[in-house]
């Protein structure tokens, strides 16, 4: 019988496909045509960075990789990068996409087991 993944994980993987999703439908229904700061070199580059770690943290969760701890604090610096840029730029579209990168890197952050008190030397569990 297989064992089932917590509640947490399942609900960790869940917002970050929901912030895959919120990321590209921002950056590819939105910033791109208003340019200006919207479609900032910069700007673009983080919301694909947060776009790709999420689905790598999703995929590497979704298959009890032990390594996820390493993948999910990466992926909850990548969205509180990407969230700030959003917020940066502000509007409802942005602010949206800045809520749910926070609520992704909040969950990531947990599932790293990570704190800001962790020294930066990462190890595996």
């Amino acid at each position: 019988m297989a064992i089932l993944p917590s509640e947490s994980l399942r609900e960790c993987i869940a917002l970050c496909w929901e912030c895959r999703a919120e990321c590209m439908k921002t950056l590819y229904r939105y910033c791109l045509d208003q340019g200006g700061k919207h479609s900032h070199k910069s700007h673009v580059r983080v919301m694909t960075d947060c776009i790709e770690i999420c689905q790598t943290a999703a995929d590497f969760m979704t298959r009890e990789s032990p390594l996820h701890t390493y993948i999910c604090e990466s992926c909850a610096a990548v969205c509180e990068t990407c969230a700030e840029s959003c917020a940066e730029i502000g509007g409802d579209e942005m602010d949206r996409c800045a809520e749910t990168c926070q609520r992704c890197a909040a969950s990531c952050r947990e599932m790293g087991g990570f704190t800001s008190d962790t020294p930066q030397r990462m190890r595996a569990r």
